[in-house]
């Protein structure tokens, strides 16, 4: 709100201030003195005179009460031209005699910004106090008009003043464009983002990044540093006219002895460098700089990096340019962000994409193992040469699949993906070859599903026949590291697979499904004296977690972990 001091005549009454609701903060004196002091020690936007003649308000305004306001002031009549002006008004304006010209033209014909188009009009018509901004060629001026009223409450002069806001309205000028520039960051249109790779992303983001620095804050010495999650290293993002060896030196997130970016990393807090040769915190970067501004990269109050300028000036940065970095460094903080969604966005729909694939495929690939080791039962012994193209195919149904699992394994680390989103990680799986042996479809399906995103081998068949092929023609460098049967297949039982499977294996890493309570000819009794392992068995419906560690536990030869 603006603040006017009102000089009332002690000699009449004094009255209440004759402005509408809503009007400026108004100090009251009756001393001509006190009102001096009053302006000399605080700042008025303007001074209203009441219970004077206007010989006296002349007299008063040749005083030295108005020169004193750190403001331009006019007094105005009712068709806006200038009655009195004080010295700071007519300093601002030099080239013309103020007064008797229209208050606009003795100013040089302001362009209004607003928020109140017409202010002098909008206070003799409402009566009211009114103010906009104003620009006079590169200055900016804060118009504040307060009407004059008679007994009568009609307007007979305009008290208008002037604030220099030239510095606060460039400063709010070049914090829009800034907000602009980086909201431009990493803004990319749908066709950009399938063209360009994620490395093209980040060289944009990049040369954005030294664009607006150059171009909007006059820094020509940048580092953008970017933490590594799991280390705490800085890893060099950016650097512009630093040297490359100062460039690469390892920093880490640490108050202590790693330089100011490695404080502002830790702390999270700015840090501006006035004189770089006697701050204990400062490394050298800049050849010869003299002094630096740090601001941490955030993100959601997180912080994932810093951003550095620096320059061979003492004390070159203000805190104005601390605001403008700052502020800055939030737009890059939220671009990063969007690039890293972005590119994790696409991860995921990559991988999406390879699961589908895996999926769709792996049943019919399945069948063509199954079909094909059929075929080499049947022509074996009898042409060598058809014989050798079947394991071929074999092989070449197998590498498929195989190669569609390490790029889906290849996208799943990527770094882009937010930790909560991976799966979680089952080492002693990968690369485990398991076979699934069940009459029901679905059960195949749902195998390679749930093993195959662990990095396991997965291949099934809906028989013992089928089993017992695909296990008699994988070889020892293909053998099976588990193979999951259910107890009652329809062309063969549990106990009477283990003892087949016994043929190619002495001790087959064999796991039985079952049914609670369903055990015809107490198969796995006779599995168990024959050799299957007290854990390796599963009654419907089971868990998960459950099927998983009696995996693992068959596959690196340990036993289950107690409940």
């Amino acid at each position: 709100m603006a603040k006017f001091l009102r000089i009332h005549n002690e000699d009449q009454a004094c009255n209440a201030v004759p402005w509408a609701e809503g009007s400026p903060d108004v100090t009251t004196t009756k001393c001509l003195s006190e009102a001096l002091s009053l302006c000399a020690n605080d700042k008025y936007d303007g001074v209203y005179f009441s219970g004077f003649s206007d010989s006296i308000i002349r007299t008063i305004q040749s005083n030295t009460i108005l020169d004193c306001i750190p403001l331009g002031v006019g007094l105005l009549d009712i068709q806006n031209k200038v009655v009195s002006v004080n010295k700071r008004l007519t300093s601002w304006f030099p080239n013309e005699p103020l007064v008797g010209l229209n208050f606009y033209e003795a100013i040089g014909h302001p362009t209004i910004i607003g928020p109140e188009p017409s202010p002098l009009s909008t206070s003799v018509a409402k009566k009211c106090y009114c103010e906009a901004v104003i620009q006079v060629q590169e200055r900016y001026f804060l118009l504040a008009v307060t009407p004059v009223l008679d007994d009568a409450k009609e307007v007979v002069r305009l008290v208008v003043s002037l604030r220099d806001s030239t510095e606060t309205i460039l400063q709010r000028q070049k914090l829009d464009a800034l907000h602009q520039a980086g909201s431009a960051l990493a803004d990319l249109r749908p066709e950009e983002i399938y063209e360009m790779e994620v490395e093209e992303r980040i060289e944009l983001l990049k040369d954005n990044i030294i664009h607006y620095t150059k171009d909007l804050l006059d820094f020509d010495v940048i580092e953008i540093r970017l933490i590594d999650g799991k280390t705490n290293l800085l890893i060099p993002l950016l650097s512009v006219g630093i040297d490359s060896s100062v460039a690469q030196q390892p920093l880490y997130a640490k108050s202590t002895d790693n330089g100011v970016t490695g404080f502002v990393a830790a702390t999270g807090k700015s840090y501006m460098c006035e004189d770089t040769t006697n701050d204990p915190l400062y490394l050298d970067g800049l050849m010869g700089a003299k002094s630096s501004l740090t601001v941490p990269l955030k993100y959601h109050d997180e912080v994932i990096g810093s951003f550095n300028i620096e320059s061979p000036e003492v004390g070159r940065f203000t805190e104005h340019d601390l605001q403008f970095v700052e502020c800055f460094a939030h737009d890059i903080g939220v671009a990063l962000n969007t690039l890293k969604l972005l590119n994790a966005q696409q991860t995921d729909t990559a991988l999406r994409s390879v699961e589908a694939i895996r999926e769709a495929i792996a049943l019919p690939v399945d069948e063509i193992l199954t079909d094909t080791v059929q075929a080499i039962s049947d022509f074996i012994g009898h042409d060598q040469e058809v014989t050798g193209r079947l394991k071929t195919i074999l092989d070449n149904a197998r590498k498929i699949k195989k190669a569609i699992a390490e790029v889906g394994q290849v996208m799943a680390i990527d770094e882009s993906i937010p930790e909560g989103v991976k799966s979680a990680s089952r080492p002693i799986l990968k690369d485990k070859r398991i076979l699934v042996i069940d009459s029901d479809k679905e059960v195949r399906s749902s195998a390679h599903k749930l093993l195959e995103k662990y990095g396991c081998d997965v291949e099934t068949a809906s028989e013992g026949r089928e089993a017992i092929l695909m296990v008699e023609n994988a070889g020892d460098d293909q053998a099976y590291d588990a193979i999951i049967a259910d107890i009652r297949l329809p062309d063969i039982g549990g106990y009477d697979l283990l003892m087949r499977l016994k043929e190619f294996q002495s001790d087959p890493p064999l796991i039985l499904m079952t049914g609670f309570g369903y055990d015809p000819g107490h198969s796995i009794v006779k599995a168990r004296q024959a050799g299957l392992k007290a854990y390796a068995v599963l009654f419907k419906p089971f868990r998960v977690e459950q099927l998983l560690q009696i995996v693992e536990a068959m596959v690196s030869g340990t036993e289950v972990p107690a409940k």
